[in-house]
């Protein structure tokens, strides 16, 4: 109830113009200084008195937590409350647009801001002007007090703001990637303190040291262990691909564990009950179809029911996070291999997709980030040991190949030996393998063998940094199409084949049915990808 009338006071209170208050008049003028946030032009434009510019606190919230510096804010004309680490949540309603050259008159005034933050609060005057209403902030000013960094370049004619997790990281002597679970108890604990706790993990959540993240918050006294949630496959990783996991009581930590791939895939509000914060810890191979992204976005949406903040320990793309491939999902075949409007291969972390999956969730979102990760690095580039995520993927060669053989479902085309081998009944491994390397794909050489009865390649990863592995699976499954005889999955009275769900829609199936060849298709998804890419940088990390 408490949340609901802060929520209400958000817009009875702070969003009504009072002009009741003594104050002096100024001229404002619409800013024509561009404000970048982290070196991105935000189209926000504010006001400029005496050579400074104000802006509402209300628009830099809403700016700011795309970089997921996070405050929400309610109060009245006299004194305003801001707190730090809460989502702002803006339902549109009171949009300002101003433009530049605007005149306004400007009235000046004093008021409290009441600043909640680390659990403390502190009281602290300040001035600022009311434009038609709404009160209107010095850039400088609530940069110091909510602690992001603002410059100015004069030459070019911007503003600046910087916030101070986007700073380059001071390296590690080692180089080696820290991981967000890594940094959770050392600096940001703060977000667990004193709170019940809900961890969803497996095998993969491990520091660089192996030792378990379930552990460290087990034997940590700042905060309580309440329960533990498993994906796909199981806390341990060792169930098949597709069986379904149990709910049971660890003994040794005497814990429950709950099923996210049972009954259930979303945690209930049952399973979340008495938890304050749920953390999600598990390590992604790159790919929109592997089911731990899935439960990741599943639980954002049990967080925000149950309302309560959920934290992501960001973690590497084995991929990199330059290979962005294939066909666009669709909603209509959005499900448990794919859940949001991603290429196949996305090209971000697990803290990435999450703040990307939030543009529709709005959960209470926090994501700690890594330390000395570019989007550049492939896992090999981490200096992290790889952990098996799933039985089929035991190591990071068969993280590569994941999506170069495993998207023929249905077809009659196959992989073997861990995703390492392709082939189908209807091919000739000799003549499959040439013209697979015909194509001089970069990164990658077909190398003929059978394999129980059916014609097939072995793929050798060359170059790790070139090899593009979904494109590379289109090119295999054309190419198989076209030189044997491969089932093409279709709907029949509304249900959708497995295919068609992996692929995010029937645009595959339709071009193989249209015998295209490997470039037509690819080229079918050009325009797709290009407009995802301007939607997903604004939801990017790592540079």
């Amino acid at each position: 109830m408490k949340k609901i009338f802060y929520l209400l006071l958000i817009f009875s209170l702070v969003l009504i113009p009072n002009k009741s208050y003594a104050s002096y008049k100024v001229m404002a003028q619409g800013s024509n200084q561009d404000l970048y946030l982290n070196g991105k032009n935000q189209n926000t434009v504010g006001f400029n008195i005496d050579d400074y510019n104000y802006y509402r606190l209300r628009d830099l919230a809403s700016i700011l937590k795309t970089e997921n510096f996070n405050f929400s804010l309610w109060g009245d004309h006299k004194e305003i409350v801001v707190t730090m680490y809460t989502q702002y949540e803006n339902d549109g309603s009171q949009k300002v647009i101003n433009k530049v050259g605007d005149k306004k008159t400007a009235l000046k005034k004093d008021m409290t801001l009441v600043l909640v933050k680390n659990e403390k609060t502190i009281r602290q005057e300040i001035s600022v002007y009311n434009i038609d209403g709404y009160n209107y902030f010095k850039l400088r000013d609530i940069g110091g007090i909510l602690g992001f960094d603002v410059d100015y370049n004069e030459k070019e004619n911007q503003a600046h703001i910087y916030t101070r997790t986007y700073q380059v990281p001071e390296m590690d002597p080692t180089g080696k990637v820290v991981l967000g679970n890594e940094r959770l108890l050392e600096e940001y604990s703060h977000l667990i303190n004193g709170k019940n706790v809900g961890l969803i993990t497996n095998q993969t959540g491990i520091d660089s040291k192996g030792v378990r993240t379930v552990d460290k918050l087990y034997d940590y006294p700042g905060a309580k262990l309440m329960a533990v949630y498993s994906p796909e496959h199981g806390l341990d990783g060792l169930i098949k691909a597709g069986e379904y996991v149990e709910s049971y009581m660890d003994t040794r930590l005497n814990l429950p564990v709950y099923s996210l791939y049972g009954k259930t895939r979303e945690p209930s509000q049952d399973m979340l009950k008495n938890i304050d914060v749920l953390i999600f810890d598990i390590q992604d191979i790159g790919s929109r179809t592997y089911t731990y992204v899935s439960t990741l976005n599943y639980a954002m949406k049990a967080a925000k029911k149950a309302g309560i903040n959920i934290i992501v320990l960001d973690r590497p793309n084995p991929l990199g996070g330059q290979i962005v491939e294939g066909f666009m999902l669709e909603d209509k075949y959005a499900t448990f291999v794919g859940v949001d409007n991603t290429p196949m291969a996305h090209g971000m972390t697990v803290g990435e997709l999450a703040k990307f999956y939030n543009r529709k969730i709005w959960a209470d979102l926090s994501v700690i980030e890594m330390k000395n990760y570019t989007r550049s690095m492939i896992w090999q580039d981490t200096k992290l040991t790889f952990k098996q995520t799933s039985p089929n993927i035991p190591d990071v060669v068969s993280a590569f190949n994941y999506m170069a053989t495993g998207i023929g479902d249905g077809t009659g085309l196959g992989q073997g030996y861990k995703f390492a081998w392709v082939g189908s009944e209807s091919l000739k491994s000799e003549e499959f393998a040439k013209v697979l390397n015909s194509y001089n794909l970069p990164g990658v050489r077909f190398i003929p063998e059978d394999n129980k009865g059916r014609g097939g390649v072995r793929l050798a990863i060359t170059d790790y940094k070139k090899y593009n592995p979904q494109k590379t699976g289109t090119y295999i499954l054309a190419t198989a199409n076209l030189l044997g005889e491969i089932k093409i999955p279709r709907e029949i009275d509304g249900v959708i084949p497995m295919f068609e769900k992996i692929h995010g829609s029937d645009k595959m199936g339709n071009a193989l049915l249209q015998k295209l060849s490997p470039e037509e298709i690819v080229e079918l998804y050009q325009d797709d990808l290009q407009e995802f890419m301007k939607v997903r940088e604004k939801y990017l990390i790592y540079k």
